[in-house]
């Protein structure tokens, strides 16, 4: 199992997140629209995870999508999320999860088509939970493709760059109220282990007013940047 990406809320529009990106020296992209969730997205790929600023773009839609993305983005508003871990067999997660006692959606389809038509399709899996002010259950996707496949063709869409490659996460930052409790919880949905080899998950006692991703650090980040009540070391 690998880090996938971050999800982060914002009020502000994809375009603007990857304006306000590429004024940081950043390769931000636009990625396309949910059309079932009433969702748009801005991307930022490093070299094998990424960032997805999520946006509202048809709140009735959201509001009767009955997705556990959907849902959390308009419980939650500006800000982190959750964040997404890949694997190659998500039915055999799913039975492991099951197995332990976890309740899960079962094995969601999901995709999105880019500003040039393209379609993208893959499978999530979500614990069963209601969005509250209680740190999210990350969630797990299987991409339709191989990474290599997945990467070649967007490097070839020039979403992913020569720069992308420096960008490695090291680790993200959780806020919580029980840091035993989260650290133990964690550990049994990702196989037993807090270290995955892209990214090390920390949890640290709470800062904010929710329990909540707080800080994403990418390798050698000497930059700061807060960017819709989220914080990044770059």
């Amino acid at each position: 199992m690998k880090f996938d990406h971050v999800i982060h809320f914002i009020e502000e529009t994809p375009e603007s997140a990857t304006e306000f990106w590429n004024r940081q020296k950043l390769k931000a992209v636009a990625g396309g629209r949910h059309e079932k969730w009433g969702t748009r997205n801005a991307l930022l790929y490093g070299k094998d995870s990424y960032i997805e600023w999520l946006a509202l773009e048809e709140r009735k839609v959201a509001e009767g999508a009955d997705h556990p993305l959907t849902q959390l983005l308009l419980h939650n508003g500006a800000g982190f999320g959750t964040v997404c871990f890949r694997t190659e067999s998500i039915v055999a997660l799913d039975e492991r999860l099951k197995a332990s006692g976890f309740q899960t959606s079962g094995i969601l389809d999901g995709s999105r088509r880019t500003a040039e038509g393209k379609l993208i399709e893959w499978k999530m899996l979500f614990i069963d939970e209601e969005p509250s002010a209680r740190l999210p259950n990350p969630f797990f996707i299987q991409w339709g493709e191989s990474d290599d496949q997945r990467y070649a063709a967007l490097r070839e869409s020039g979403a992913v760059t020569a720069e992308s490659d420096g960008l490695l996460l090291e680790r993200c930052i959780f806020g919580v109220e029980d840091v035993e409790a989260a650290e133990a919880r964690w550990k049994q949905l990702l196989g037993g282990t807090l270290q995955l080899p892209n990214c090390r998950i920390e949890f640290r006692d709470l800062q904010g007013r929710q329990e909540r991703l707080e800080e994403v650090h990418y390798q050698n980040g000497g930059r700061r940047i807060e960017f819709e009540k989220g914080v990044y070391f770059i």
